[in-house]
C-alpha cells in the first residue's frame, strides 16, 4: 500500500518552505510547540534543519539526543518513526534480502509511532506515522496481510485526520487505502472467492480521488498526491484526468527523497496509458 513520506511538515515532518504556513509560529509538525531556548528545543531544530538538506541519518542522532534527555518527548518520537520509514523507502528493491531489510525498518518505525502515540494520544502524527508504518508493512506483504492490517491502518488515519483536518499527508494515506481495498474487493468477487475467509474492508475508488484531491488542495506541490490521485483515475479508466495529474507530477520541483522516483514512475504510467 503505498503511503506518502510528508518531507517536512510532520506535515513525513522539519521545514520545506511550502510546510511554514502551517507552522503557525511552532516547530514544524508541532505547532503547539515553542522554541524556548531549551537544550531539547534546539536539538529538535537542529534535526529538523539537518533532515531539510537530505541529511536524515544526522537528523537521526539529533533525535536520539533528545531521547536520551526526554525519553517520552512525542515530537521527537513522531519524527523519529518518520526517519525509519525513510530509511526503509530508501533501500533499493535489489538482492535477496531487500524486502527484509526495508520490513525491519518499517517495524522499528512501527515502534516509535505507538511510542509517540502513547506518549500524546492526542497528536496527529503518532497516529499518522502507525498508519504509515502499517501501510508500509503491508506493502511489502500477501493479500491476506495486507486485509488484517486494513482495519488498523483506517482507524488510525481517521484518527490523525479528527485531530488535524488539515493534515493532507492523512487524506492521502487514506485516498490510497481506498483504492487498495476497492482493488482487492473487486479481486475477490471476480474470481468468487474469499481471501482466506476474511472480510475485506469496503473500498471506493470514488473516495479514493476524493481523499487525494483533499490531500492536493492542502499540500498542492506534492509530487506523490498527484501520482497517486493519477493511479486512481487509471483505475476508474479516466485517462485525461490520469494524464493530467502525471503531466503536473513531472513539471513540479523535487522537495522530498523519494521525488525522483515519484517522477520516474508517473513517467512510465503515463507511457503505459499512452492512446488510451
Amino acid at each position: 500500500m503505498a503511503l506518502p513520506r510528508p518531507g517536512y511538515c510532520l506535515a513525513e515532518p522539519g521545514a520545506r518552505a511550502s510546510d511554514n504556513a502551517q507552522l503557525d509560529g511552532g516547530r514544524v509538525g508541532c505547532r503547539g510547540c515553542k522554541n524556548d531556548g531549551s537544550e531539547v528545543s534546539h536539538l529538535l531544530e537542529k534535526a529538523d534543519a539537518l533532515y531539510a538538506g537530505f541529511k536524515t541519518k544526522e537528523a537521526l542522532n539529533e533525535l536520539l539526543k533528545v531521547l536520551q534527555l526526554d525519553p517520552q518527548n512525542h515530537e521527537a518520537l513522531s519524527k523519529m518513526a518518520r526517519v525509519y520509514v525513510d530509511f526503509g523507502d530508501l533501500i533499493p528493491e535489489t538482492g535477496s534480502d531487500w524486502q527484509e531489510r526495508k520490513l525491519k525498518q518499517y517495524a522499528i518505525a512501527e515502534e516509535y509511532a505507538r511510542k509517540a502515540v502513547k506518549a500524546d494520544p492526542n497528536g496527529t502524527w503518532g497516529h499518522f506515522y502507525v498508519a504509515a508504518s502499517l501501510g508500509k508493512i503491508a506493502m511489502q506483504s500477501s493479500i491476506p496481510r495486507q486485509i488484517d492490517l486494513a482495519k488498523e491502518i483506517r482507524t488510525e488515519v481517521e484518527k490523525a485526520i479528527a485531530l488535524d483536518p488539515q493534515n493532507g499527508y492523512a487524506y492521502h494515506v487514506y485516498g490510497v487505502w481506498h483504492r487498495k481495498m476497492a482493488e482487492i474487493g473487486q479481486m475477490s468477487r471476480l474470481l468468487s472467492f474469499a481471501v482466506l475467509w476474511r472480510s475485506v474492508p469496503k473500498g471506493s475508488l470514488e473516495k479514493s480521488v476524493e481523499y487525494l484531491q483533499k490531500a492536493l488542495s492542502l499540500n498542492p506541490t506534492v509530487i506523490s498526491h498527484h501520482l497517486e490521485l493519477a493511479r486512481s483515475y487509471a483505475a476508474m479508466g479516466k485517462w485525461q484526468p490520469a494524464r493530467n495529474s502525471l503531466k503536473a507530477a513531472q513539471e513540479l520541483p523535487i522537495q522530498f527523497s523519494d521525488d525522483p522516483v515519484n517522477k520516474k514512475e508517473a513517467q512510465q504510467l503515463l507511457q503505459e496509458i499512452k492512446g488510451r
